[in-house]
């Protein structure tokens, strides 16, 4: 596998970044030692660098010795409220958040990169590395680009890999075109009137709203969108109650979305609202709906998802990079960057098992030079 050899000379140094991040995870818009530690290696290896964009993001640029164009990379670096149960030597000193989705080893792959090209500036144009906070559900993309990232920081294409445990090491799959689903988050709360359990009749019971509520909300996808097309409506949430004797007065429900189609998730936006008025007055009751459209569907430009892919077959080989058909119903809020730059977005697969987003979740450290060799072979090959 033709990783880039100065990289493979200091990834030593990279496995002791990835675990010192994971050791030390931040949620979203709270990677402060996160964001000092890259603007410090960044200043280190002398980029010019950029804090405090989008909250705790971090921008870092470098010139070629060459003109041409202007490459994006970008990294995620926010981590996940979960405990962590790996027990591994480096597991995380912070209670209840974990870097279980190997954040911490992208951002480590995309300083990689930076500390690579900035001992050979042997290439053409600039290149404008992109350390994003919180991109689990919080807008961290957004949220740099209301801080004008790409009016200060003009891009002509931008990239971004994830980490995926296939137990393949270095195999990498793309999707050209729409690629990842477009998430909502929704909270329901129902306000009903509480009683003594053995008086339920005295009860306007929200549970029992709830429970027939529910119900009618999964009969959306089945009847109402098209079979042949892809739409997920999960519950994934239910707060009510105190005691064994109580009926409460409210009840919360929780879930989200996804989908791959705009005016079908608009149809499903209306049907939910629908369901809920008919189920209120159903019931007697009160029922409110936030609902936050989070990320928007991630949609890969046809030409640079081929030359990313041709790009990353130089390090992992042809036969390891391939066309992905499958879309994927999870989200990435990298999709907020591609509405703006044209660039494409990869998976690169790595010896773990475990899913993303599992307490049990081990990054397979033989990922890090190759998604630095691809990162940086891009400003490379694309400049």
């Amino acid at each position: 596998m033709p990783i880039i050899s100065r990289i493979k000379d200091f990834s030593d140094d990279l496995v002791k970044i990835r675990r010192d991040f994971h050791e030390h995870p931040e949620l979203g818009m709270q990677e402060v030692r996160t964001s000092k530690i890259v603007n410090e290696l960044l200043e280190k290896w002398g980029l010019e660098t950029f804090t405090g964009i989008g909250k705790t993001g971090v921008v870092g640029v470098l010139k070629g010795n060459k003109p041409g164009k202007t490459i994006g990379l970008r990294a995620d670096m926010d981590a996940l409220p979960i405990q962590e149960k790996t027990n591994l030597a480096f597991a995380s000193k912070n209670p209840g958040v974990m870097h279980a989705c190997g954040h911490d080893s992208h951002t480590t792959m995309l300083l990689g990169a930076a500390r690579y090209l900035s001992e050979n500036k042997d290439f053409s144009g600039t290149a404008i590395f992109i350390f994003q906070p919180a991109e689990e559900g919080l807008g961290g993309a957004k949220a740099m680009l209301a801080d004008k990232l790409f009016e200060r920081f003009p891009c002509d294409e931008i990239y971004g890999l994830h980490n995926w445990p296939t137990g393949e090491l270095g195999k990498v799959t793309i999707k050209p075109g729409v690629a990842m689903a477009g998430a909502d988050f929704f909270d329901i709360h129902i306000k009903a009137f509480g009683s003594h359990a053995a008086r339920p009749h005295a009860s306007k019971d929200p549970i029992i709203t709830a429970s027939s509520l529910i119900a009618q909300l999964q009969t959306i996808v089945s009847r109402n969108v098209p079979p042949t097309e892809t739409i997920v409506l999960s519950i994934t949430q239910i707060h009510a109650g105190t005691a064994y004797n109580v009926i409460p007065s409210d009840c919360v429900l929780s879930g989200t979305m996804r989908y791959f189609d705009n005016e079908l998730a608009k149809l499903v936006r209306k049907r939910i609202k629908t369901i809920v008025d008919g189920v209120a007055k159903a019931f007697d009751v009160e029922i409110e709906i936030d609902n936050r459209e989070i990320f928007d569907v991630l949609v890969n430009n046809e030409k640079l998802s081929h030359e990313m892919l041709k790009v990353a077959s130089e390090v992992v080989g042809k036969e390891n990079a391939s066309i992905r058909e499958e879309l994927v119903t999870g989200s990435e809020d990298f999709a907020d960057m591609l509405n703006v730059i044209p660039g494409a977005y990869c998976n690169i697969g790595h010896g773990g098992t475990l899913p993303l987003h599992n307490d049990g979740f081990i990054l397979d450290e033989n990922i890090l030079p190759i998604g630095a060799s691809i990162y940086a072979k891009l400003v490379e090959t694309r400049g």
